[in-house]
């Protein structure tokens, strides 16, 4: 292995980058494909409660997950040596190794105890599967960004739709043959297993031989990441994910799986799309960083989110509440109820995370890393508060809480880059006839229903 290997020594040019773009989006839209027309199978074979408990395990592994590599899984991609690239693999995979093994003994030694911390006490015969799971999540995280280091786009596609097929295929085997919850939660886990096994055989045909000097010298190198990024991380997935737990320890698991299925329905359209806007968006806005011209670059990428975006979402949560129980079976209505409830923090969530990057292209990191803290404390504190004063608006408290996390890192990054609000006021206004044509085709759906209903 040669620096003449670094895919930083070649040249990519704009329509090679689209063309990757383009592989990575369609896997991932039929990996997304696959998994949609698997749910109303598994709504049907598995309870909210069971889903609630995979609400509760599946938050629980990101958080953990998002920590277990150090973030050294994110700087796989920055050397221009692939030797320095494949020490800092090596070190990812350790770092999750040894965040695993102690999840491990912890498990082992106070199973009880960290079952009842989670809300859930029948939570603690699955719990040997976290470790497991946070060691493939951090495995896939990190050979994924080798995977893509070696532009190797469409293996990559193709893992996404083996993690669809055989993740889900699990699942809806271990529904039919009454294995409860742990039918979810093994499938869960193989979702990052399976991919990690078919990356990991391309990364040992490219292996070097490690040098613990070396590995001490890239940890030092990039020693950056654990102590800022890794934090950064860390509240990232616990702003999101650490409510859902609270929600399930402190009303029902129930709700936690109706909150869940709402969130995964309708975030897993706005991922794809998101996906692919934020690899234009990245390949693109350090140069126009470097030329001055990122506001107007960012006010461009908002203006399209508006336009192709704002309208399918909030149709989308006009019609929730009569499409789900049709979907999902009866008892998920107010899944349905949810998404509609949570609308404006998806409409903005849209809006925000595709241009969230570009904190970091103008170097404001500290930022980013105070934004994700305050919005752990906002979203946690939130949903405490509603646990105890208003009896009932849990879920609402959380749903709140997220659109104003997501307003307040949307006004951060336009600021950041220079953006005035009158800019996305014009963006916005322009968008409305396109808007509005989806707010009134939900509202001709509605009417429909209702009156198919009535007959």
């Amino acid at each position: 292995m040669t620096s003449t290997d670094s895919p930083k020594a070649k040249a990519v040019s704009s329509g090679g980058i689209f063309r990757a773009v383009l592989v990575l989006v369609s896997g991932t839209a039929v990996a997304h494909g696959l998994t949609a027309l698997a749910l109303p199978v598994l709504s049907r074979l598995y309870s909210p409660g069971d889903f609630g408990l995979l609400a509760v395990f599946s938050s629980t592994m990101s958080i953990v997950a998002a920590a277990a590599c150090l973030r050294y899984d994110v700087a796989v991609s920055m050397p221009e040596h692939d030797e320095d690239a494949w020490h800092l693999l090596v070190l990812a995979l350790l770092c999750a190794l040894a965040v695993a093994a102690a999840l491990a003994i912890a498990i082992a030694l106070c199973p009880v105890a960290i079952a009842n911390s989670l809300g859930q006490a029948s939570l603690r015969d699955h719990l040997w599967l976290l470790p497991i799971g946070v060691l493939m999540s951090g495995a896939y995280s990190t050979l994924q960004a080798w995977t893509l280091r070696h532009k190797q786009f469409t293996l990559l596609a193709r893992t996404r739709v083996a993690q669809s097929v055989l993740a889900s295929g699990s699942q809806i085997g271990l529904g039919f043959a009454a294995a409860g919850p742990v039918g979810l939660l093994a499938g869960q886990v193989m979702n990052s297993g399976i991919a990690s096994l078919s990356l990991g055989l391309l990364a040992m045909r490219q292996r070097a031989v490690v040098s613990w000097a070396r590995l001490k010298r890239v940890a030092y190198e990039y020693r950056r990441f654990p102590q800022y990024s890794t934090g950064e991380a860390l509240a990232n997935s616990a702003s999101s994910q650490l409510p859902i737990i609270v929600i399930a320890a402190l009303a029902t698991p129930a709700e936690a799986g109706y909150l869940m299925m709402a969130i995964y329905v309708m975030q897993a359209p706005m991922a794809l799309i998101g996906a692919a806007i934020t690899q234009v968006y990245l390949s693109r806005a350090p140069e126009e960083h470097r030329q001055g011209t990122l506001g107007a670059f960012t006010t461009e990428i908002i203006g399209n989110l508006i336009k192709t975006g704002v309208g399918p979402l909030v149709a989308a949560g006009m019609l929730s509440p009569f499409l789900f129980g049709l979907a999902f079976g009866t008892g998920w209505e107010r899944a349905g109820w949810l998404v509609t409830l949570m609308t404006p923090w998806f409409v903005l969530q849209f809006l925000a995370a595709p241009v969230s990057m570009a904190l970091h292209v103008t170097g404001h990191q500290r930022l980013a890393l105070v934004l994700q803290l305050l919005g752990l404390l906002a979203r946690v504190g939130a949903v405490l508060v509603a646990a105890h004063v208003i009896h009932g608006g849990i879920s609402a408290a959380y749903a709140v809480s997220g659109a104003f996390f997501y307003l307040a890192y949307l006004a951060a990054v336009l600021h950041a880059v220079g953006v005035p609000a009158i800019a996305i006021g014009r963006k916005l206004r322009n968008a409305m006839p396109t808007v509005l044509i989806w707010i009134l085709g939900a509202g001709a759906a509605l009417l429909a229903i209702r009156a198919g209903q009535s007959i």
